[in-house]
Formats: structure tokens, C-alpha cells, sequence
């Protein structure tokens, strides 16, 4: 059995590299939108903005109650790594800062108040560090205090009047409601949170392509505002949210193996494994999506029974008009190629009634949504011109 310990130790590190992500995100959006973000490029978070020049931060999310005090290693190991960057790149003249952020609190009376934001830095720091690291036998302090010695004395102030310690910051549970309070006003109170989730989403992926490599470009802060727009006009009141297009069914797709009664239609008329398949994709991005859209309450009550019965009805009028030249002797080639002219022409037609919202234009919220009125012993849509008659041998007796 696992420790408590063992499991506080593995949860750490974690917590510590989901909270990079997360307050990345809350910086990029407090930021302006010319702001650009790397992640773990010379330190946690590497900004660079306008306004503020270029930043590189360090975050430490801590226990609760964690305080800083003058020999914290979270502090002497972030300014070892600023050091480094800091002697091997001229930046004397660059506007450039190191910023810690943390959750923890400094100590009252600790040496480390002096780098609290706005307050002054003179030359008396410079004393001030060399007799904190004086007092330290701590190999990780020492590492910092070795690498310091190398840098002259004449630059220590410049170096340290660029650090800044922001001190008591949101935790990581935190971050979604400050987000939120701060920039989700447009946003209905009701669809925040999925707003929000769906943006947090969209991040967390876009920092992942940054980590592998599959993204060379920062992210930017205007990505940000038009991925956050995007999203809430999918909560509109004509438009609905979008996150299945997609998707895939984790055990596969295989149109022919597959004996659901959706599926068994479209074979009695003659459709190929291709469209099978897209098919079965619509049915699957279909259901969840519906699925999505019950469980975050973005359709009102009755909303998709009335879509449905809208489904059905424009089915019911274009399958008179697409029927209307069959007669009873028409061959069986001619009533699967009509039966497969209705599917066409429902997936193509661009009607408005066929959209359960004017804003929602996925094709597979409306094929999917046919599927599933098709799937059924009693279905209430069909695609065979003789499927009333020929129901028993279509569904039960195997492929036509």
C-alpha cells in the first residue's frame, strides 16, 4: 500500500506543474493582448509585453500557512537560474525583471520584504544578501552563492533591483473564479464555468504543442481574447457549444461488424463503407454532443424533443417530393438509389430548418440526430422507399 507521504510527495511536483499552466493563463489574459508566453523556455513562464518589458517568472505553489524566510530555498533557486540567464546575456541596458510568484507569504522581518513589489532597493540590499548567504551551509545555497561570486560587484544592484517577489497569490482551485470575476462580465452567468472550461482546455493544449515542439511560435495574448470570444458566442442564445466535431468512439468504427438498426438501414440501400463510417461518426458526435448540451443546460426544456420533431417533419416532406416518381414495379437498384438521394439531400440541402439553433452549422448535429431517429425497432425516419413493408427482413434478416 502507498503512504500519505508517498502520495503528498507524488502530488507535489504535479500540483506545481498544473499551476504553471493555470497561472500562466491568468498572466497572459491580466497582461495586454500584444503580450507573448513560452513555457519552461529560460525559466516557469517567460513573458515578454509592451508595457512591461520581458519577464521571467518562477511559481511555487506551497502548503498553506508556507511562509518565505531569508534562507528559502524557493528563493535562492530562483535567483541562481536568473543569475545564469543574467551573465549570459548582456542585458544591462534591457528591460528585463525576475519574478517570483508564489503562494506562500515572506516572513515578517525577513530580508526578503525588500523585494516586495514597489518597494525600494539601495545599495544597503547588496550587504544585506551577502550576509544572508554568509550564514547559510545549505549545498543549494551555496550553488547560488558560487555563482554570484562570478558576477561583479559593480552589477549585483542591477541585478537584484530586477527581482520582484509577489507573495500570498492565488491558488491553484483559486485561479477559474478570479478568471472568471475579472474578464467573464459578457459572459451568462449560467455558462461561465463552461466557458471557462472550454478555454482552459484550449490553453492547457496549446501549452502542451509549446512543451513537445509541435508549436515553435509563443501564444499570444490576442489568441487568447479571440479563442475566449469564439467560445462564448457558442453560448449565445441562437448558437450552441461545439466540442464533439471531432471525436472518435474509443472502440473504434467498424462499419462492417456493426449491426445497429441506424446502421442496417443505410446498408438496404446500398451505402459503401465510407459513408457508413461517416455516418456512424455523426451518430457517435451526435449523442455525446446532445449528451454535453443536457448535462451544462445550454438547451431549454423540450428543446431537443422540438428539434426532433422538426427532423422528422422536413424528412417526411422532401421524402415526398425525392419517392414521388417510384411505382410499385420500380427495381430494387432504383429504390436504393433513391433511398440514398433523400440521405444526400437532407445532408446537403443547407435548409435552416434542419439546425436546432441558427448559429450551429456542424453537419453532424444534424445527420447524427437523424441516425438516431433512425435506430430503432419503430424508428421514426427511414431511408428505404419499402422500409415499412420490407421492416422485418431490413432490420432483423441480415443485409439486404
Amino acid at each position: 500500500m502507498v503512504s500519505s507521504d508517498n502520495q503528498f510527495s507524488a502530488a507535489e511536483p504535479t500540483l506545481g506543474y498544473l499551476y504553471q499552466l493555470r497561472y500562466a493563463l491568468l498572466m497572459i489574459i491580466r497582461l495586454t493582448e500584444e503580450a507573448v508566453c513560452f513555457i519552461e523556455k529560460d525559466d516557469d513562464i517567460d513573458f515578454t509585453d509592451p508595457e512591461e518589458g520581458r519577464i521571467l517568472a518562477s511559481l511555487k505553489h506551497k502548503a498553506p500557512g508556507d511562509t518565505l524566510t531569508d534562507l528559502s530555498p524557493d528563493f535562492w533557486k530562483s535567483v541562481r537560474i536568473w543569475l545564469r540567464y543574467y551573465t549570459e546575456n548582456d542585458i544591462s541596458t534591457a528591460s528585463i525583471s525576475f519574478f517570483l510568484f508564489t503562494t506562500g507569504r515572506v516572513a515578517v522581518g525577513s530580508f526578503l520584504e525588500a523585494f516586495l513589489p514597489n518597494k525600494q532597493k539601495a545599495t544597503e540590499l547588496v550587504v544585506r544578501v551577502s550576509e544572508v548567504l554568509s550564514k547559510s551551509d545549505s549545498k543549494t545555497i551555496h550553488k547560488t552563492k558560487d555563482l554570484l561570486e562570478q558576477l561583479p560587484t559593480d552589477k549585483w544592484l542591477d541585478f537584484f533591483r530586477r527581482i520582484t517577489i509577489f507573495d500570498s497569490q492565488e491558488r491553484i482551485q483559486d485561479i477559474p473564479a478570479v478568471i472568471i470575476n475579472e474578464k467573464f462580465r459578457p459572459v451568462r452567468t449560467q455558462f461561465r464555468i463552461p466557458v471557462y472550461e472550454r478555454l482552459e482546455g484550449w490553453w492547457n493544449n496549446a501549452c502542451i504543442d509549446l512543451l513537445t515542439g509541435e508549436r515553435h511560435e509563443p501564444i499570444r495574448g490576442w489568441e487568447v481574447s479571440e479563442r475566449l470570444g469564439s467560445i462564448a458566442e457558442q453560448f449565445r442564445e441562437d448558437n450552441l457549444p461545439i466540442d464533439f466535431e471531432h471525436a472518435k468512439p474509443e472502440e473504434g468504427v467498424n462499419p462492417d461488424s456493426d449491426e445497429r438498426y441506424f446502421v442496417k438501414q443505410l446498408r438496404a440501400i446500398g451505402l459503401r463503407s465510407d459513408r457508413l463510417r461517416r455516418a456512424i461518426l455523426d451518430y457517435y458526435r451526435a449523442f455525446e454532443q446532445r449528451g454535453s448540451w443536457l448535462r451544462e443546460s445550454v438547451t431549454l426544456s423540450g428543446e431537443l424533443e422540438e428539434y426532433d420533431g422538426r427532423l422528422v417533419d422536413e424528412w417526411d416532406r422532401l421524402r415526398e417530393i425525392v419517392f414521388e416518381e417510384l411505382e410499385d414495379s420500380s427495381p430494387e437498384e432504383l429504390l436504393q438509389e433513391t433511398g440514398r438521394k433523400l440521405l444526400s439531400q437532407l445532408s446537403t440541402i443547407g435548409n435552416p430548418n434542419l439546425r436546432i439553433r441558427a448559429g450551429v452549422t456542424a453537419t453532424f448535429v444534424t445527420m447524427g440526430s437523424y441516425h438516431m431517429l433512425a435506430n430503432g425497432e419503430e424508428p421514426r425516419v427511414h431511408w428505404h422507399p419499402r422500409f415499412e413493408e420490407r421492416i422485418e427482413e431490413i432490420l432483423h434478416g441480415g443485409k439486404s
